[in-house]
């Protein structure tokens, strides 16, 4: 009897690749992008780097752990690529540097920019300190560069533009795509945010959030500012029901779920905005009056309803398909609008461009509003309305 050799019964394993940990880290990165820190689980994470469990908890000893990497990791990456640069590195250079970084880890950087509020202390101060690097960077360039007033806000803005990429796959070819994101970010850095240019010379209004007047209604009003403040994950049921002086209980005669509550927001949200819009493009034909009183709306917008804004934006990631559908959809139709209007206004844009110029206009609000604390005055809603309108190259 003959026996054949090993290797034509038994396959050799594949050697283990010397990047794994790398692979990890991008893996749940973009899960983490893509559904948010509770939703992911180790189980996923490991199915999409194609390993086992058992291998995934050899480098991770939890999720936490994986989790803080991955929101270190671009960071780090961000600092590596600055530190490259010699000290008088000016705007474009600095731009160029952290423009490339993002773009080459689009869909697993964005995990620091809403779920960082789930990160320990030290952590969020480890994380705060290394994004302190980048902003001091950029501002000094800014600053050098561009003799304007609020250099650090303009530096923030623009790099709010940079970081939009993160939230959103429209696709483009890279080279491109850099040259878009650069001559944005560029723009918004060298815009004064006093300027009235941005302004459309008409008031803005805004539709007001309607008064709770049943028990639905009072538990979405008294949920939002608990989400928005802890985390959707971290807020128990038994906590809303206290702030509407309910048992936990008789949450289920108004909604089937906790998860139901965060959806009733996010459509709030989005009928807000979508009022906001009719009402501010009602009788507005120029193109470019259509795209600044765009931008005057989404900046009063976010301004007037912060919480409820950062929930739907934070928050999205986590709900179930088919409540995100209408979402979506909503969503679609807004950025339609803007995209519309960009391109009367600028002919030589294409669909994606504009596409990524409008999130690039949001990512800047984001910023600048953090930035600004969120304070709420004509000021700082006319500074940030500037950065926008800068930012769609207006």
């Amino acid at each position: 009897m003959t026996t054949e050799p090993i290797s034509a019964t038994r396959p050799r394993p594949r050697p283990r690749p010397r990047n794994r940990r790398q692979l990890i880290v991008e893996a749940a990165g973009r899960l983490f992008s893509e559904r948010g820190y509770h939703a992911a689980s180790m189980e996923d994470i490991a199915a999409r780097v194609g390993i086992s469990g058992a291998a995934l908890y050899r480098h991770f000893p939890n999720k936490y752990a994986l989790f803080a990497e991955c929101a270190h990791a671009m960071a780090d990456r961000l600092v590596a690529a600055l530190d490259e640069l010699p000290p008088d590195a000016d705007p474009a250079d600095v731009f160029t540097a952290l423009i490339r970084v993002t773009v080459a880890h689009r869909a697993s950087g964005g995990v620091y920019r809403w779920e960082a509020r789930y990160l320990d202390r030290d952590d969020r101060r480890q994380l705060r300190a290394k994004f302190a690097r980048v902003v001091g960077r950029a501002t000094e360039a800014v600053r050098r560069e561009v003799l304007l007033p609020d250099e650090q806000l303009r530096a923030v803005a623009a790099l709010g533009a940079v970081g939009s990429i993160t939230m959103h796959r429209t696709s483009i070819a890279q080279r491109r795509l850099e040259e878009l994101l650069l001559a944005c970010a560029l723009r918004v850095a060298g815009t004064a945010p006093a300027s009235s240019a941005g302004a459309s010379g008409r008031p803005v209004e805004l539709p007001v959030l309607p008064v709770p007047r049943s028990r639905r209604a009072e538990i979405l009003a008294a949920a939002v500012p608990l989400f928005a403040r802890d985390g959707f994950a971290n807020v128990t049921n038994g906590q809303i029901a206290q702030a509407v002086g309910l048992a936990p209980s008789a949450l289920y005669r108004h909604y089937p779920g906790k998860v139901d509550i965060l959806a009733a927001a996010c459509m709030q949200a989005a009928g807000l905005l979508s009022q906001a819009v009719d009402r501010n493009l009602r009788d507005v034909a120029d193109p470019r009056d259509a795209v600044a009183a765009l931008a005057a709306t989404y900046v009063a917008y976010s301004f007037e309803h912060t919480a409820l804004t950062s929930v739907a934006e934070a928050e999205f990631g986590g709900l179930p398909a088919d409540l995100q559908r209408p979402l979506v959809q909503a969503q679609r139709e807004h950025i339609a609008v803007w995209e519309q209007q960009l391109r009367s206004a600028r002919p030589e844009l294409d669909p994606r461009q504009a596409r990524v110029l409008v999130h690039a206009g949001f990512g800047v609000v984001v910023e600048a509003g953090r930035s600004l604390r969120w304070r709420d005055s004509p000021e700082h809603r006319a500074a940030a309305t500037a950065l926008v309108v800068g930012a769609l190259g207006l």
